[in-house]
């Protein structure tokens, strides 16, 4: 069961799983903390797993004053400080690694390690009107579903569309009962898009997983390289037939690469 922590001035919904090594998932645009479900489930048997509604997604309400990547840089590291936690593995997805990037930046004693999926350092001239039509998307869709049916073929592969999952995935969302508003949709959006840590990325200091779906068309593999080649010592790795989502399509494998990641880290291995 999940529950409302104080902050940085706000009330975080978020959810804490398990025992032992501290772990801190950080979603993408719009999710609420169910979109690690398989994460939750699946790595909590090893380690204290905790993730949480950012501002604006789900049950974390969306402040009046304007949202950026360090405010909410600065809500993850005061949300572990409120379960008790100094240092955690931080993984993250999508708009969620902008934010684990300011956060391994800001506060680098928070961040034991960092897993960044689906990533990118700065906007370029694709990036920006991809986001752009996201924007459009959201608020001339005749309604939900037909916004997330279009907003999805830049998500997940071709399999999840044929297979079902896709539409399994927008059946829950739709039943979610705490959707969120086309402008907190809006807002979050304008917030990753401005995101730009290119020339601030050599300042992470902890050891980092860059991770690319191979199929992904919003943040393409040559976004990840782009993070992976700044941050010294980071490690980077494409996932063969995958796209912008792999820890909710393949979670085995998602969670069996990040497992053995952390557990190098724990033991102070050199990177592989």
């Amino acid at each position: 069961m999940g529950a409302y922590v104080e902050a940085n001035g706000t009330r975080i919904w978020a959810e804490s799983r398990g025992q032992g090594p501290d772990v801190l998932l950080i979603a993408g645009l719009s999710d609420p903390a169910e979109a690690w479900q398989a994460q939750l489930d699946g790595l909590s048997d090893r380690y204290r797993v905790i993730a949480f509604d950012n501002r604006g997604s789900g049950r974390t309400a969306l402040p009046d004053e304007p949202v950026s990547m360090a405010t909410m840089a600065d809500d993850a590291v005061e949300l572990l400080r409120g379960f008790g936690v100094d240092r955690a593995h931080v993984a993250a997805f999508s708009g969620g690694s902008a934010i684990a990037q300011e956060l391994a930046l800001r506060h680098p004693e928070a961040v034991r390690s960092l897993v960044l999926m689906s990533t990118w350092a700065r906007a370029d001239a694709y990036f920006t009107a991809m986001t752009d039509f996201w924007r459009w998307l959201a608020t001339e869709a005749p309604d939900e579903r037909a916004m997330l049916e279009a907003f999805f073929l830049w998500i997940y592969t071709p399999r999840a569309h044929a297979d079902g999952m896709v539409r399994q995935i927008i059946d829950e969302t739709l039943a979610f009962p705490h959707p969120q508003s086309p402008e907190a949709f809006r807002r979050q959006l304008e917030s990753f898009t401005r995101h730009d840590t290119l020339d601030r990325l050599p300042g992470i200091t902890a050891p980092t997983l860059v991770l690319a779906g191979e199929r992904d068309i919003a943040t393409p593999p040559r976004f990840g390289r782009i993070v992976a080649d700044a941050i010294p010592g980071a490690r980077f790795e494409v996932l063969e037939g995958e796209a912008h989502q792999p820890f909710q399509e393949s979670p085995d494998a998602f969670n069996a690469r990040v497992d053995a990641f952390w557990r190098e880290v724990d033991r102070g291995a050199p990177p592989s």
